[in-house]
């Protein structure tokens, strides 16, 4: 068989070349291209770490700004409370000091009115024992024909009464 003795001079040519070719590829592959692969991945890992190393500054930046707030608020809140309640407490006063202060015009209307009404009572009793008396003194001078002064049938009327 004439081609298998012909593998040898035609195959060891190509796999010569092949060789030589696989060699070039290593080498301007293997040595040129993949340090400059390695560099590039090397950059992107350190670029990532350094994004992913800020993003956490970032975040407990973030926090620490949250917590600050919280602080604030809680802080705000309290003083809210406590205007609040002063102002609760200023409202309570101011509408104590107007209780007292109608209560007191209203005393004192109510003493006026006391005072008229036993002036009046005073009057109306002094009106009553005159008139009672000159009703005693024009009855008995009916009923009897005799005359009474009208001090007598004032004094008659003030013992009826006082017994009465």
């Amino acid at each position: 068989m004439p081609q298998i003795s012909q593998i040898a001079a035609t195959y060891a040519s190509q796999i010569f070349w092949l060789l030589i070719t696989f060699g070039l590829l290593y080498f301007v592959v293997g040595r040129g291209m993949v340090t400059k692969i390695v560099a590039t991945v090397d950059a992107r890992e350190s670029r990532i770490a350094g994004d992913l190393a800020a993003a956490e500054a970032a975040r407990l930046q973030a926090d620490r700004t949250e917590e600050a707030w919280r602080v604030e608020m809680e802080a705000a809140r309290t003083a809210a409370a406590a205007d609040t309640n002063a102002a609760k407490v200023q409202a309570t006063q101011s509408a104590e000091l107007q209780v007292k202060a109608a209560d007191a015009e209203l005393a004192e209307r109510l003493g006026h009115h006391d005072l008229a009404i036993a002036n009046a009572k005073a009057e109306a009793l002094a009106n009553l024992e005159t008139v009672a008396a000159e009703v005693a003194q024009q009855l008995v001078a009916k009923l009897s024909g005799v005359q009474v002064s009208v001090d007598q049938a004032a004094h008659a009327v003030r013992e009826v009464r006082a017994h009465g």
